[in-house]
């Protein structure tokens, strides 16, 4: 029997996979998760936690949302809360996105995009994000698409995944604006928001109210494992996006979205150490990168990624390149290509390990790669 025409040329995630063929003794730097630890918050909640194991509301427990809607300066009727972020991509592109329409998405990206738009029948359109302007967003690669009336939806990513880069509020304007006129539904991934060197990177919610904001506990609140994530925006683009995560997952955990409340409450303090920990990790990046591969690396914008060329004899098959560092040289990264043609030539190094493994992980590297 074959499985569904849907799930055709589709695979377990690539970035996963790379990981778990290798060596037990391998440094990765491949996995963009937090190594610090689980907020305190989050560890006292549960231990509070007793009685009835429910279901819960299937858009989230109302204490949490009213605690989400708070934090994002609006209220719990514009909250849906997920399981994971990626749920709630997932959950909205199927509510409002089919077979013959098309979705605007960034190249480079992140992977899943392309995965969860191919689940729903619909065709991806990649813009660009150019090189030139250190990858970060450029309104105009989204305006020249807008028109086209089988585009329903534009994801945003900012800072993105897997380049750090992020995007000023007049090109967020910019968009929001199209999107608004066109009636075209725009969503704004923002998960890595919270993690940045220098100033806080600006929201769709800074320049519009137009537009979905999705987020998760899982970077800047260190709590990926509890995978508990939202969708913030007008109700209208919600409700059915409820109805498909309830049939999805029925509701995101109860006990994890008890401690989330305890988590977001404490937000200040947690992204407070969730930065000292970055900082910390791109410091021994920074250094490294320079002792030992001589590269002056800029900082990014936000995230706990680099995005960085290899070396121009191992673009002929930068797969190939990957997996000789993985099992020759024990690190694992991840080929640029597996975010869109703009990533060819380019592999993304997660600083998010402990930072004596980035420094061993990059020593280790610099083997093969000079």
């Amino acid at each position: 029997m074959k499985t569904a025409v849907r799930l055709e040329g589709m695979r377990p995630s690539p970035v996963r996979m790379l990981s778990e063929g290798a060596p037990p003794d391998a440094i990765s730097l491949g996995l963009g998760e937090p190594t610090w630890d689980m907020p305190k918050a989050a560890v006292e909640a549960f231990r509070e936690i007793s009685g009835p194991c429910n279901y819960g509301d299937n858009q989230g427990l109302p204490e949490l949302r009213i605690t989400l809607g708070r934090y994002c300066g609006t209220d719990a009727e514009h909250v849906l809360v997920t399981s994971g972020s990626q749920a709630a991509l997932f959950a909205l592109l199927h509510a409002w996105v089919g077979p013959g329409d098309k979705i605007l998405s960034p190249d480079p990206g992140f992977v899943a995009y392309a995965g969860i738009a191919q689940l729903t029948g619909s065709t991806v359109v990649r813009y660009r994000l150019d090189a030139g302007n250190s990858f970060r967003l450029q309104s105009q690669a989204i305006l020249d698409r807008v028109d086209d009336p089988a585009v329903k939806a534009v994801i945003l990513n900012h800072p993105g995944n897997p380049t750090g880069a992020g995007a000023t509020a007049d090109e967020l304007r910019a968009v929001a604006e199209a999107c608004e006129r066109r009636g075209i539904l725009l969503i704004s991934d923002e998960v890595y928001r919270d993690l940045y060197f220098t100033e806080r990177p600006p929201s769709l919610r800074d320049v519009t109210t137009y537009g979905i904001v999705t987020s998760s506990l899982s970077k800047a609140w260190s709590s990926p494992g509890l995978r508990i994530g939202w969708a913030i925006g007008d109700p209208s683009w919600l409700q059915p996006a409820r109805v498909m995560h309830s049939f999805m997952v029925t509701g995101a955990s109860v006990p994890a979205q008890k401690a989330a409340v305890a988590i977001v409450e404490q937000s200040e303090e947690i992204h407070a150490q969730s930065r000292r920990e970055l900082y910390s990790r791109w410091d021994a990046m920074r250094r490294s990168l320079k002792q030992f591969l001589g590269i002056e690396a800029d900082t990014p914008d936000g995230a706990f990624y680099y995005w960085t060329k290899i070396p121009s004899g191992a673009t002929a098959d930068p797969l190939q390149f990957c997996l000789r560092l993985r099992d020759e040289a024990k690190v694992i990264v991840v080929p640029g290509f597996l975010f869109g043609e703009e990533g060819k030539q380019y592999i993304r190094l997660s600083f998010a390990a402990f930072p004596e493994q980035v420094r061993e992980g990059i020593q280790r590297l610099s083997r093969l790669w000079r």
